[in-house]
């Protein structure tokens, strides 16, 4: 019989892409194993994710897609996103066990890998006696949290939304309450509830694959290694194998980007890209824009419409904004000769990866941050939601990768405040040590994934734990 790693990702693109790109290796280091990618309809009804789908079938045949059916009744879409994702996959587990059961019929599954909000599948799958393990697609920082959440909040007196203090977590910088993410504020909160079971079978699994790699996090892996964030118990193996990064190269629309990177003088763009969920609202647009304007540095900037008013069944649609109405009067013409903005999208990759790029306004998403050290490319971090806050705390104090944006309590950035960071990073000692840090994990990213570096050995020791699994 075939042997199969079947994977669930969560919703959204980026955490797809995280999915493919370990089972890409997976199959790499054994041949002989196949992957098959379970999708709910939620999964690719965006255009662009089911481009991507597309591509790998037609790439890569030992990577198969299984299609789960409609729900008779799916969750609200105007359901906040990341109760959505948790919501979909609890109605799927009658579903997803059939689908288990009838894969096993034709096939050995050797294991279950599972995104951090599949959660809900974890019970399905060791009921079926299918060894689980998680890919964390985030940070051993986040990973670290996510194992320490039950000891960490279950404690607190209250819900983080009614205190203000600062947390405690081993190996990380203290974190301010608020600096939580919003979707843990309230402990009587689906969400919340959700990710303390997910803090539980994560520490029950058969091992956690993170997305980082050896030289960036070294506190935080020093802290799992020693058991810290599991206090109650054994802590399962965890494998570090990133960066899982998307290698290909873009469709048409970069061209435009790379070109005009290419005229820029070396190490003298700083690009500005909010991730793939990403908007601001109108009043901010105008001020980047006079920030931008302010500091004098040559930018790439990727604009979107503001968000709606409420969250919805479009509040991702990507429109493309009237720049002329969204920016200061005359601000592009003012601004042509070291400015460069762009409707919607970008291939952030290869743009961070062009010579002419030389700092990078980052929203803390990891995915972004990973690229960036990669590339070796400094941040400034300007977290917009989910973790992103609690991840500026680590990029700033912990790993000293990126500097820190003063904003309002509302999240507001003034043109002041863009405009004398973009000057910190790009022109003063301050910014040359950060510039000249992430130039050392650029290194160390590149080996950790070259043969015989750090990450493809931690692959290889997943492998062959596959191997040993007795199903």
């Amino acid at each position: 019989m075939e042997n199969v790693v079947v994977m669930f990702p969560s919703l959204g693109i980026g955490h797809l892409i995280s999915m493919v790109e370990l089972g890409e290796l997976i199959i790499t280091r054994d041949p002989s194993l196949s992957i098959t990618i379970l999708l709910t309809p939620a999964h690719y009804e965006a255009t662009a994710t089911a481009d991507y789908i597309k591509t790998v079938t037609e790439t890569t045949p030992s990577i198969t897609f299984h299609h789960l059916p409609p729900l008779d009744h799916p969750p609200d879409s105007s359901t906040p996103f990341f109760d959505l994702a948790f919501q979909l996959i609890k109605q799927y587990r009658p579903i997803l066990k059939d689908t288990l059961k009838a894969i096993s019929n034709k096939s050995t599954i050797k294991a279950a890998i599972l995104d951090f909000m599949s959660n809900d599948a974890f019970e399905i799958c060791t009921s079926l006696d299918i060894p689980t393990y998680y890919l964390f697609t985030g940070s051993a920082f986040g990973a670290g949290i996510m194992l320490y959440l039950r000891t960490m909040l279950e404690n607190l007196p209250g819900s983080l939304k009614d205190l203000e203090l600062y947390i405690e977590a081993p190996g990380t910088p203290s974190i301010y309450s608020r600096d939580m993410p919003a979707t843990l504020q309230d402990r009587d909160g689906d969400f919340y509830k959700n990710s303390i079971s997910t803090s539980y079978n994560m520490g029950k699994s058969c091992g956690i694959i993170v997305n980082t790699f050896a030289g960036l996090e070294p506190r935080v892996m020093r802290s799992l290694a020693d058991g810290e964030y599991v206090p109650d118990g054994p802590t399962p193996p965890t494998y570090y194998v990133g960066p899982l990064i998307r290698s290909n190269k873009s469709n048409s629309g970069g061209d435009k980007c790379l070109e005009w990177l290419s005229s820029q003088p070396r190490k003298s763009v700083v690009v500005l890209i909010f991730g793939s969920l990403g908007k601001l609202k109108r009043d901010q647009l105008m001020e980047m824009a006079k920030g931008l304007e302010k500091s004098g540095q040559r930018f790439l900037w990727v604009v979107r419409n503001p968000p709606p008013e409420k969250d919805g069944p479009n509040s991702f649609e990507n429109k493309d904004p009237a720049l002329d109405d969204l920016l200061p009067e005359g601000f592009l013409e003012r601004t042509k000769e070291k400015g460069l903005v762009v409707k919607n999208w970008a291939p952030q990759g290869e743009i961070l990866r062009h010579g002419s790029v030389g700092g990078f306004v980052c929203h803390c998403g990891w995915n972004s941050v990973l690229e960036a050290m990669h590339a070796g490319v400094p941040l400034v971090a300007w977290p917009l939601y989910a973790e992103q806050k609690m991840n500026r705390v680590h990029l700033v104090e912990g790993i000293k990768v990126a500097l820190r944006l003063k904003m309002a309590e509302d999240g507001f950035v003034t043109a002041e405040e863009l405009a004398e960071r973009l000057k910190e990073l790009m022109e003063e000692e301050s910014g040359r040590k950060i510039r000249d840090h992430v130039s050392e994990m650029s290194e160390c990213a590149k080996a950790a994934v070259a043969n015989g570096g750090s990450s493809r050995v931690a692959l290889a020791e997943f492998v062959d734990s596959l191997n040993s699994m007795r199903v």
